[in-house]
């Protein structure tokens, strides 16, 4: 029989492992937000273009339109987002930020500092950890034929 690799030396739970300690240095941070980080992550799309449809915002985090579509009436009802029918198409929902949604880009500044407190690693090592995370992500999720 051979021996199993121990959990830490498994890159899936290196990185699932990390994940959930991102969410619970974050979540403190959120909370005074009064934000979720589902919702922070839909924040984000809009804090990069802001309009996006429910579509668009499902694609940009991969997640369900239908996941969304909760979480965006939930920023609504807190007044940092509004829903708008689409003028060229009024099938298509547009969520736009108010300014209360708009102000809280730069509010939400503590949690990037938070992590690199906490990381303890300077922005080119950050920026090089990323790179090499977001090109394991492309490799998995491309398609081939």
């Amino acid at each position: 029989m051979t021996k199993r690799t121990p959990l830490e030396q498994q890159l899936c739970f290196s990185l699932y492992s990390t994940s959930l300690a991102i969410n619970r240095l974050y979540k403190p941070l959120l909370d005074g937000l009064g934000l979720t980080y589902p919702q922070y992550l839909v924040l984000n799309t809009l804090w990069e273009e802001d309009g996006r449809s429910i579509t668009s915002i499902a694609a940009r985090i991969d997640l369900e339109a239908s996941t969304i579509t909760p979480l965006v009436k939930r920023l609504e009802a807190a007044s940092f987002v509004e829903r708008v029918r689409s003028a060229r198409d009024e099938r298509t929902v547009e969520v736009h930020l108010t300014e209360q949604g708009k102000a809280l880009s730069e509010q939400s500044r503590c949690l990037g500092q938070a992590l690199f407190a906490k990381a303890g690693m300077t922005v080119p090592e950050m920026i090089d950890l990323n790179k090499e995370v977001r090109r394991l992500h492309d490799a998995l999720t491309t398609e081939t034929n």
